[in-house]
């Protein structure tokens, strides 16, 4: 394992890469490639040696281009390759005369569109000169902390009026890793993590996968300390036993959430043409991934939203949860959303109902309040309210997690309720995630508060609901393998040192 993991490592902190295919061409996929890895070495975040390679160029922004990497003189680890499929092949061979460890290839033309053998013979050069391959046809690798960038997509593009829009950003650097089988599907996965704000460790992209399987990839990152959380996309899994021993071994210290697509019939006949796979029992995928700790999502949005909530918040003991709200009606959708994802919403023991009472006859929160759970601070909510009530659900020992719905459009609530929510957490060990229905700027905001200040905030009452299920599920899997304590400690020392 510890061979798989050195390999693994190539390609996310080489110490030279080339780039076959590199141009100067704008439109072009290796122009792009070529410039990210630029672009990085000029913010020193990339420091590796850099080569472009392409017969028909002198020079590429800046740099000696060479017409093959026989010719160039260094040793070279890493090489991207983005020339047409037929090509490869040859390419491949000049790469195993140089030695070169690890290979990333772009280029798409191979099984997918049915053209097996071409596949089959890189690979077979590959496999005899113990290269490691990554693709075909894949977006390859994105480190945020090393600069490494295979992303044929740029980051910025120009509309006809002339402005510059940022079209694929990369998120900032982060706990949260993506492995993903679609290389769109990564691409639209950056950008929503981009604009969520929230931090990406590493990313990569398998294509057709004809060497490095996400069995492989998903050993290494368990060694990855900058990875916490995976998120896994999946059209189709090759050799499950492996991939269920890798995955018993990864869950107890890191949570996976896979989305696996291609439950239906139609489903899986769209899989098999995208990237050659075949989609398999859509059942058989579900009582395995249980079996190994691995968290299931049902959708994109649930997927995200899990993601989130495993990477701010810790795993939950119980499945008890308690809901404070300002709002009545979002109040019953959480409810029931709770219900329905198996977890509990009880009454209130006869000491936390007596404590709310108290708070109603000091006048500190409406006499027509209710406070059997959920909590209804009631359209006279105030900061305040939603301090001193939440206070008394972190204090009762039967609540396990707490959900605070606090809308931001009540006359007498303040933007302030958030970092009040916020240090009550800092005091406890109970997770906590909050949502504000909206998309209006103060929306927007009220939820990008919470996620800055460490707490996962969702659109609405039952993606929350589905995120606390997310950390009672992980948390459930971790006591049956008897790692609760030893996870939930390693991550309260990593959330009180960042």
């Amino acid at each position: 394992m510890d061979s798989i993991v050195e390999q693994m490592h190539t390609f996310f902190e080489p110490k030279a890469v080339a780039v076959i295919g590199a141009s100067r061409r704008t439109m072009k996929a290796g122009h792009v490639i070529f410039k990210n890895f630029v672009i990085n070495k000029q913010r020193n975040l990339f420091k590796a040696k850099l080569y472009p390679v392409n017969p028909n160029e002198k020079t590429i922004q800046g740099f000696p281009c060479y017409p093959s990497i026989l010719d160039i003189n260094d040793e070279v680890d890493l090489a991207v390759i983005v020339v047409p499929a037929k090509i490869v092949p040859k390419v491949m061979q000049e790469i195993a005369k140089k030695g070169v460890k690890a290979v990333a290839i772009i280029s798409s033309g191979f099984s997918e569109v049915g053209n097996h053998k071409l596949e089959e013979e890189v690979t077979a050069i590959a496999k005899k000169a113990g290269i490691r391959v990554l693709g075909p046809n894949c977006l390859g690798v994105y480190d945020s902390k090393t600069g490494v960038d295979m992303l044929f997509l740029p980051e910025t593009k120009t509309l006809i009026t002339g402005d510059e829009v940022v079209a694929t950003p990369r998120p900032m650097a982060g706990p949260i890793a993506i492995v993903t089988q679609s290389g769109a599907f990564g691409a639209a996965a950056l950008d929503y993590l981009s604009g969520k704000q929230m931090g990406v460790s590493k990313f990569v992209s398998f294509g057709n996968k004809a060497d490095v399987t996400a069995s492989e990839m998903l050993a290494y990152l368990l060694h990855d300390p900058k990875t916490q959380v995976i998120l896994f996309y999946a059209e189709s899994i090759d050799n499950g036993r492996e991939f269920m021993e890798v995955a018993r071994k990864v869950t107890p210290k890191k949570p996976i959430v896979a989305l696996k697509v291609g439950r239906s019939e139609a489903g899986a006949r769209a899989a098999a043409s995208h990237t050659g796979s075949i989609a398999g029992s859509d059942k058989i995928y579900s009582s395995a991934f249980k079996q190994v700790g691995v968290l299931r999502a049902n959708d994109l949005e649930e997927f995200f939203d899990m993601g989130k909530a495993l990477a701010f918040q810790p795993p939950v003991a119980g499945k008890n949860v308690a809901i404070i709200t300002d709002a009545g009606g979002p109040g019953i959708m959480a409810v029931d959303e709770c219900v329905a994802q198996g977890l509990n919403v009880k009454k209130f023991s006869e000491e936390t109902i007596a404590k709310f009472e108290k708070l109603k006859q000091e006048g500190k929160i409406p006499r027509f309040a209710t406070n059997l759970n959920p909590v209804d601070l009631t359209g006279s909510v105030t900061s305040e309210m939603f301090e001193e009530g939440t206070r008394i659900l972190f204090e009762d020992p039967e609540i396990d997690g707490i959900i605070v719905l606090g809308l931001h459009h009540l006359p007498a609530l303040q933007e302030d309720f958030v970092d009040r929510v916020a240090e009550l957490s800092k005091k406890y060990t109970k997770s906590v995630v909050a949502c504000d229905v909206g998309e209006t700027e103060m929306a927007l905001h009220i939820r990008s508060r919470f996620d800055k200040l460490g707490i996962p905030a969702y659109f609405s009452p039952e993606d929350a609901a589905r995120g606390m299920a997310a950390l009672v599920n992980y948390g459930m899997y971790l006591k049956k393998c008897g790692q609760f304590d030893q996870y939930f400690e390693s991550f309260m020392k990593r959330k009180n040192m960042s």
